[in-house]
């Protein structure tokens, strides 16, 4: 696919370099050549310097022949009227906008075709909100990400000795947690040496205590799921948020009337700020987020969950350190450098976010090929999960009308969940587990695990339609 970018900046550079891994043809437009040229040092990409709302760079970029256009600039403004001379200009068929605003929803006529021609509005603000609500909601999680319009969770969780279902097999699985139908898709372990290994899921693959484990299942066995592979965590009462920034303020807003809140920023004229978009119960607090002082005097050993949620990843990384030795039950860290990412993986750090690793997923459900739903992005983009939708019949397609057993996925990948809307009952949705005998029928929407992203378009090509089904 030919993929025009328009800003590289952390979410655009983190785009390019997902979607350079997959082949696909990736154009980056910006006004600093030093960006790019870093770019172009560390990515095979094209970049072009400029102005991406002007059509001359636009058409140098090769708008022409380009299938998507990501305008992820920092301004709203740049993006919309980007989308707007993409589409009247030179008919780039799939145009995304990066949108902080939340007055442009993605169903406001201002975005449509006679508006700014957005098909889509990606919010990595958002998105990280979005998941840390989760995590507040199931504080045991690793991850809880959905599909299938919530009917279907993938749960992330961390294996603690003791609970119900460690020590015992795969096979062992149905028979300890009846009437509550589960499927492990991934099990990661580490070796002798530190170094993370994937574990085949198979009947005699036993869960240990410190395996990183991967379920699907319908969502309301959440809690059941958590329960057996974890220890339930007291409620998250006491939230401490360093940073306010455009996520610690969103956060804030949302959370302020759940949990007694305490927001730290360095910036005293953010600070006063602050203090007028949140109600009276919330303590916002001008300091340093790595002030061992401040956060002794704060009583940071009684806070249930610290984030940090700074612009600084060293800040984050420090102050997550900080506060989980001085007593914070969980702690998470904002990291926009995958490499900061990948370091922290397994330290006293609880959790690692990537604001544009949050949104890949989003963005990826453009690029795949067949009717996919939903994609997200997993362990820091080395796997992925994604909702497909199973269309033609058995001569048109390559899953529907056969049994799982028959499908040729690669090795690893497993179907994991398939939501299936009941005949003659359209509203009436049923989530099912399958097992190696379940026929796949036409409109089922499918949930598969992808161990590794070079087998997606294997994965893909599953559920292609074949020509003759259109006619």
């Amino acid at each position: 696919m030919n993929i025009l970018i328009l800003g590289a900046g952390r979410v655009g550079a983190s785009v390019a370099e997902s979607l350079v891994s997959e082949k696909n043809d990736i154009t980056v437009i910006d006004t600093d050549p030093a960006r790019l040229r870093d770019l172009q040092d560390r990515m095979d990409l094209r970049g072009v310097t400029g102005n991406g709302i002007q059509p001359s760079v636009l058409e140098a970029a090769g708008a022409r022949d380009a299938d998507m256009l990501i305008a992820c600039a920092p301004s709203d403004e740049t993006n919309l009227v980007a989308c707007k001379v993409a589409h009247a200009v030179f008919g780039i068929p799939t145009r995304i906008a990066r949108l902080r605003s939340p007055e442009f929803e993605q169903e406001s006529p201002l975005l449509g075709t006679e508006g700014f021609a957005v098909d889509a509005v990606i919010c990595p603000e958002e998105s990280v909100t979005r998941t840390i609500r989760q995590l507040i909601e199931y504080p045991e999680a690793l991850q809880v990400l959905q599909f299938a319009e919530g009917e279907v969770s993938l749960i992330a969780v961390r294996a603690v000795q003791g609970a119900p279902l460690v020590r015992h097999t795969m096979a062992e699985l149905p028979t300890l947690v009846p009437q509550c139908e589960m499927r492990v898709v991934a099990l990661y372990r580490k070796d002798g040496g530190g170094s993370e290994q994937r574990l085949a899921c198979e009947g005699s693959t036993r869960i240990e205590a410190g395996d990183e484990v991967f379920v699907l299942t319908a969502t309301v066995h959440i809690r059941r799921v958590l329960d057996g592979l974890s220890r339930r965590s007291a409620p998250i009462k006491r939230v401490m948020i360093a940073g306010g920034g455009r996520v610690g303020l969103r956060l804030a807003r949302e959370i302020q009337g759940e949990c007694r809140l305490k927001l730290i920023d360095t910036d005293l004229a953010r600070c006063e700020y602050l203090t007028t978009q949140l109600n009276s119960a919330s303590l916002v607090l001008h300091g340093d987020v790595t002030d061992e002082e401040l956060l002794e005097r704060e009583q940071v050993e009684e806070t249930d969950l610290f984030l940090a949620l700074t612009s600084d990843d060293e800040d984050n990384i420090m102050a997550c350190l900080l506060a989980k030795r001085m007593g914070a039950r969980r702690v998470l860290a904002l990291i926009n450098r995958r490499a900061y990412a990948d370091l922290v993986q397994g330290t006293t750090i609880d959790i690692a976010l990537s604001p544009a690793q949050a949104v890949i997923g989003e963005l990826l459900a453009y690029v795949r090929r067949g009717d996919v739903q939903a994609v997200h992005s997993l362990r820091r983009g080395a796997a992925e999960a994604l909702e497909a939708v199973a269309r033609g019949d058995r001569k048109t397609s390559k899953v529907v009308g056969r049994r799982i057993e028959e499908i040729a996925l690669p090795k690893g990948a497993q179907i994991g969940a398939i939501v299936r809307t009941i005949k003659d009952a359209q509203t009436d949705r049923r989530v099912i587990i399958p097992h190696h005998d379940t026929v796949i029928e036409q409109d089922d929407h499918v949930i598969v695990f992808v161990p590794r992203k070079r087998m997606m378009r294997e994965v893909e090509k599953l559920f292609q339609v074949g020509a003759t089904f259109f006619f």
